[in-house]
């Protein structure tokens, strides 16, 4: 007596104990194996997160995620090392990571969105006004904006120039420049369109090497990155120092301390991790009490989704 199994009944047999075998392999056995190794000891820190733990003894966040150190208004407390923009979420949101997807022809304001060319303009003489230095860059007006013409030519883009504005300057800021080939320049009128002007970047007289570090101007491409550049930090240096009534020497041992080289010794730059070194120095150096500024809620959050 032939006890076969129809053929169709015989596939989805097979297909059945594939799908049982294959749930016990990686849906439980390798998950199982993986949270063991995950606690021998040097990968157990980096498989829960790398979680830091601050002066006082509480949860800081991760050291992979940065943070935003300002206050309530988004001011830097001045007590601590500043990290680099961020375009995740508010500031360092570890469930938005994310870049500010502008290139390097955004050099005109929008009317709800500055440009790129106008972000990094007015984050460079914002770090150079904290630290002392002088923030000014090639294409940017003194006042901090991208330093771009609108160029009205009498045969669209070519013939004579028959009106000149200062496209990211707003009326009644004064022109950076007040001619341009002969015409005089004015500033722009909200709400007035000029998209049939011809774009003219200025370069100006900006240092070919800024005081201020690229990385204190742009964002990462997270959003996430903890690490700023020894430049950064290093400018930062006599800033934090003083806050906290500290040798400089004492805080360039701590900044030496959480920089790390390249990957494999070629890849990337080195970098110093804003996170560990500002928990580092309100271990060693706590600031004085007039000082005790607290990161906003905002930065609060960001370590939580750390």
């Amino acid at each position: 007596m032939n006890h076969r199994l129809p053929p169709w009944l015989a596939q989805n047999t097979v297909a059945i104990r594939v799908v049982l075998l294959l749930t016990l392999l990686v849906g439980l056995a390798y998950p199982l194996v993986m949270t063991a190794a995950a606690q021998v000891p040097g990968l157990r820190g980096k498989a829960e997160g790398s979680r830091v733990t601050g002066a006082d003894g509480k949860d800081a966040g991760s050291s992979l995620i940065g943070q935003s150190f300002t206050d309530s208004k988004g001011k830097p407390i001045k007590k601590y090392f500043q990290s680099r923009p961020s375009n995740a979420g508010t500031g360092y949101d570890g469930a938005a990571s994310a870049a500010g997807n502008q290139g390097p022809e955004s050099v005109v304001d929008a009317k709800d969105k500055p440009s790129l060319l106008t972000l990094v303009c007015g984050r460079s003489k914002a770090v150079g006004d904290l630290e002392g230095v002088d923030g000014a860059r090639r294409f940017c007006t003194p006042d901090g904006v991208g330093a771009v013409l609108g160029v009205f030519r009498e045969d669209g883009t070519t013939g004579r120039v028959t009106r000149v504005v200062s496209l990211n300057q707003a009326c009644p800021a004064k022109p950076f420049v007040t001619t341009y080939k002969g015409v005089d320049v004015a500033c722009a009128k909200s709400g007035a369109d000029y998209g049939r002007a011809n774009t003219v970047p200025v370069r100006g007289d900006g240092p070919a090497n800024p005081k201020v570090p690229a990385d204190a101007v742009t964002a990462s491409a997270s959003g996430l990155d903890p690490h700023i550049s020894p430049a950064y930090a290093k400018l930062q240096t006599a800033r934090v120092a003083r806050e906290r009534n500290a040798d400089e020497s004492a805080v360039r041992k701590l900044i030496s301390k959480y920089t790390t080289g390249r990957s494999l010794g070629v890849l990337g730059e080195p970098g110093v991790n804003v996170v560990r070194l500002n928990i580092a120095l309100d271990r060693e150096h706590p600031a004085p009490k007039s000082s005790s500024s607290k990161p906003s809620q905002a930065s609060k959050s960001s370590q939580q989704g750390a």
